[in-house]
């Protein structure tokens, strides 16, 4: 089975028989870097089962739900995320990246938290993201949100500061602490944190 990167493809192994030196070179240097990148469906974790539940603190909204079943995403749960992280400023929804809900699972098995993800934001449109900006809100231009790919959270059973910790072990993206609003910002960008 083929990646759809012709330069990670596996094989490209069999065939660096039939080049030169410096062909044979890169087609190796490209199998061992593919053999390296994990599975691209649930990598991160080997429970193939994961179930998530969040209650949003804007919009009063609560969804418990299975997201991935037997190691593959759920298309009609994804889309039950998307909805209650839309934009709770324009009602606007926007794909959420699963690694984020993976990242959220893991925070979770990590701590042994049952508590629901309380939701201060997830997606954010180029509209609401401009207005926050514009009212001193602290939020970035290029924001990670604007992409689906960052959540700002707390758990009920779980100091912000403990959260914050696990969340920096893992480094699997951003991790941003707001102590004074009790809250940790998520994402998965590159390892960084504030």
């Amino acid at each position: 089975m083929g990646s759809g990167n012709p330069a990670l493809n596996p094989d490209l192994c069999e065939a660096r028989l039939h080049l030169s030196r410096r062909g044979f070179l890169r087609a190796t240097g490209a199998c061992l870097a593919w053999s390296w990148l994990p599975a691209p469906a649930l990598a991160a974790s080997a429970q193939p089962n994961r179930t998530l539940s969040f209650e949003h603190l804007h919009t009063g909204e609560a969804l418990t739900i299975a997201y991935a079943q037997d190691g593959v995403y759920l298309a009609d749960a994804l889309k039950r995320v998307n909805h209650i992280l839309r934009d709770h400023y324009s009602g606007a929804v926007h794909a959420i990246d699963p690694g984020v809900l993976d990242l959220l699972h893991e925070v979770q098995r990590q701590t042994g938290s049952r508590a629901p993800y309380q939701v201060i934001s997830g997606y954010r449109s180029p509209q609401t993201n401009e207005w926050l900006r514009a009212q001193g809100r602290g939020v970035s231009q290029r924001s990670m949100h604007l992409q689906g790919k960052a959540i700002d959270i707390r758990l009920e059973d779980l100091p912000s500061k403990a959260l914050r910790q696990v969340a920096l072990r893992l480094r699997r993206g951003g991790v941003g602490f707001y102590p004074q609003n009790d809250f940790v910002h998520l994402d998965v960008g590159r390892v960084r944190r504030w």
